[in-house]
């Protein structure tokens, strides 16, 4: 269970109001968690939030950034399917809002096996709310999360090379440059590099 703690904590109080999680249910994992930071709500998906997606998530330079699983264009079907299939089985699976739209979303991949306590996260935010501090106060709040419920030890992000400004916010949000994968992705027929951005718990 999420609880609240100062021990990986980068953030205020102020900042930091309240984390809520409950989670391990018997057939499948169903999570409540609710950041209310000073920038933004990190909260479950909606199935309301399908308009908020359409509008923010079809965007060319949010699915260049990011796995194939992400489709674009960004179609309402592709919402619906998202909202009503996949996001209610998700366990690590948040929309970001602002102003009472879904503007956004962060989530973490558990990994399995001996990699078991650790996490990978991903995330994305609609073009015109970047530059304002949003995605990195969200990070630093839901990775500090992460780490305090103790169950993973390594969180990790693998931002394409070409994405400085993906680097930068995981920066700012307390990860560090661990090393490069050279050449250990492709998009758009384009073989790239990854980078590997780290958190740890101690």
């Amino acid at each position: 269970m999420f609880r609240r703690s100062h021990r990986h904590s980068n953030f205020t109080e102020r900042t930091l109001l309240i984390i809520k999680f409950s989670v391990d249910l018997p057939e499948h994992t169903e999570s409540e968690m609710r950041l209310e930071l000073s920038k933004s709500i990190i909260r479950r998906w909606e199935t309301s939030d399908a308009a908020s997606l359409v509008k923010y998530a079809n965007d060319y330079d949010i699915w260049k950034n990011l796995r194939d699983g992400f489709p674009h264009p960004y179609t309402l079907s592709n919402a619906e399917f998202f909202l009503q299939e996949v996001a209610p089985i998700s366990e690590y699976s948040f929309a970001v809002e602002v102003n009472g739209e879904a503007i956004g979303g962060i989530g973490g991949k558990p990994q399995e096996y001996i990699h078991s306590h650790c996490i990978e996260i991903g995330y994305w935010l609609g073009q015109e709310f970047r530059g304002r501090g949003i995605m990195s106060e969200v990070i630093a709040a839901f990775s500090d999360a992460l780490l305090n419920d103790g169950k993973f030890v390594r969180l990790f992000a693998l931002p394409f090379a070409n994405n400085p400004a993906s680097h930068s916010t995981l920066e700012k949000a307390g990860f560090h440059l661990e090393g490069i994968t050279r050449k250990s992705a492709v998009k758009e027929g384009i073989v790239l590099d990854q980078y590997v951005y780290v958190k740890l718990s101690f």
